[in-house]
């Protein structure tokens, strides 16, 4: 039985088969994560929006709440003074004095003027909480839309999630163990290429004489170093590294 390479004796071939093979596995992933697009996000947009739409809305029922009970003690407010009113009125025709008939004529004038200061102030409540009542059923009609948004987005992404988790799961298992196969200095300059490039692809191979991932020629000196596989050869233009194409391997 043959013995397998650990990774000091593996020759540059077999590194760069396996840096290929890892690009493979690893692609395949960023595929999986394109089809789901940019679902995730919208949906955690959405769920932000919705998040805050509820505490717009229970901090402005707060609000209307503080107002209609600000009207209603004012309303209180007003019965007290009209009850008062009376008494004082009642009290006027029992004076023994000018003064005395003065004194009470003041208490009654405040009265009146409490009176139409609170008028005044309902008046300027309720029109605010008619207005805030608006915004609050704008806001709630928002927040049910956004709502059967949101359960829209949920449902088509937990779909397509059910659809490539097993699949995205053992694939990711498998780039797990092929990268630690990996001379480690070539795995981080793997994973640190797979961050730089776009597309995710770190390693490339060489199509009608170009890179295969910025399509810039490469001179047929160096294709023929990268078809001999005896060195790990960059491209001169996006650093990707470069391996034979399937024709020329």
């Amino acid at each position: 039985m043959a013995k397998t390479a650990t990774k000091k004796d593996q020759t540059i071939a077999e590194k760069l088969d396996s840096l290929y093979a890892l690009q493979v596995i690893d692609s395949e992933i960023d595929r999986i994560k394109t089809v789901r697009g940019e679902l995730p996000l919208e949906v955690q947009d959405l769920e932000d929006e919705v998040t805050g739409l509820d505490n717009r809305i229970e901090k402005m029922q707060e609000e209307l709440k503080e107002m209609e009970t600000e009207v209603s003690d004012r309303k209180n407010s007003n019965k007290d003074a009209v009850e008062a009113i009376k008494k004082y009125k009642k009290q006027q025709e029992n004076v023994r004095n000018n003064r005395e008939y003065d004194s009470i004529s003041k208490e009654i004038e405040f009265q009146e003027l409490e009176i139409q200061l609170n008028e005044k102030k309902s008046k300027e409540s309720n029109f605010k909480i008619t207005s805030k009542a608006e915004i609050l059923e704008a806001a709630i009609e928002k927040k049910k839309l956004r709502s059967e948004d949101l359960a829209t987005k949920k449902a088509e992404l937990d779909e397509i999630i059910a659809e490539t988790q097993a699949k995205e799961e053992k694939l990711t298992k498998k780039s797990n163990t092929a990268i630690k196969k990996l001379d480690p200095r070539l795995g981080k300059a793997y994973a640190r290429l797979r961050a730089s490039a776009k597309n995710g692809l770190a390693v490339v191979q060489v199509d009608r004489n170009a890179c295969g991932g910025c399509f810039n020629k490469i001179p047929i000196q160096r294709q023929i170093d990268i078809q001999a596989k005896k060195k790990v050869i960059v491209c001169e233009h996006c650093g990707r590294v470069l391996v034979p194409g399937e024709s020329e391997d």
